[in-house]
């Protein structure tokens, strides 16, 4: 008969396994690989011939693939497992990315005769990305402005009327600046101009969520999105800058208030008062 030994290793000193955390992409989901100290968002995880392995996208946009090895990420400081997601997935969403009630499954509505137009294509593609759900079940159509000079030929072509409103985002809109006079001259009841105070759209995204103590001062004179990448050490392509921006954007809470604001003033004031 085989004698039983009990097991007297003293409890706290018992090893346990860590915990097992899904691997599902999430952009809230920031782990650090223990043995490189690589950390960042799961982006994508994959089966593999050498077994299930995990990406991880920094804060600068680098991905890395590492295996899912027991205990070898760090979440909040607490050691932990990763593993592949079940089946099923993620829940789907019950919020849109500007924070408005998810519509699964609803339909792009037809374009309104309506539109917004903004400064620049950096603009445009961050209005996408938070208000893009928004605007297709609202049928509202963004474009964008070669420039501010070009604002009142564009009104002109447009014909603003009741059931066909015009708004306009403008960068800089600050009292006494050209800006503000080119949108006194075109503001009426059909159009609205609003703005928001910063120099570029590129200042309305939180530093916090871009990874930078702050925006940094340009020197007046020199090219501004050229100073910002010279004085963060990135390299001078504006470029390739303003994608890794924007990629840290997830949510309305990665903006300034002073631009959410003003975002959703136009979205209500195009879609007051006219149907597709």
């Amino acid at each position: 008969m085989r004698s039983y030994s009990p097991d007297l290793t003293p409890p706290w000193k018992k090893s346990t396994p860590a915990p097992e955390v899904p691997a599902e992409p999430d952009p809230d989901l920031v782990v650090e690989e223990v043995s490189t100290g690589f950390c960042g968002a799961v982006v994508r995880c994959e089966k593999t011939a050498e077994g299930p392995t995990v990406t991880l996208e920094d804060r600068f946009g680098k991905h890395r693939v590492f295996p899912l090895l027991p205990g070898g990420f760090l979440l909040d400081g607490r050691v932990v497992t990763l593993v592949r997601p079940t089946a099923a997935g993620p829940a789907r969403p019950t919020r849109t990315a500007s924070g408005s009630v998810a519509v699964p499954g609803a339909r792009a509505r037809v374009a309104r005769a309506g539109r917004i137009y903004v400064e620049g294509r950096h603009d445009a593609e961050l209005v996408e990305k938070v208000w893009g759900d928004d605007l297709r079940v609202e049928g509202v159509v963004v474009e964008y402005l070669g420039g501010i000079d070009d604002l009142p030929a564009v009104v002109a072509e447009f014909g603003p009327a009741p059931d066909a409103r015009l708004g306009v985002l403008v960068d800089h809109l600050v009292p006494g600046s050209k800006e503000s006079r080119i949108a006194a001259a075109v503001t009426g009841p059909d159009v609205l101009v609003v703005g928001h105070p910063y120099i570029d759209v590129w200042e309305a995204v939180k530093p916090s969520s871009v990874g930078i103590p702050g925006w940094p001062s340009v020197p007046r004179g020199e090219d501004w999105k050229t100073g910002v990448c010279r004085a963060l050490g990135w390299p001078e392509n504006t470029g390739a800058a303003w994608q890794h921006i924007l990629s840290r954007v997830r949510t309305y809470r990665d903006l300034e208030p002073a631009l959410l604001g003003r975002v959703e003033e136009l979205i209500d004031f195009v879609t007051v008062g006219g149907d597709a």
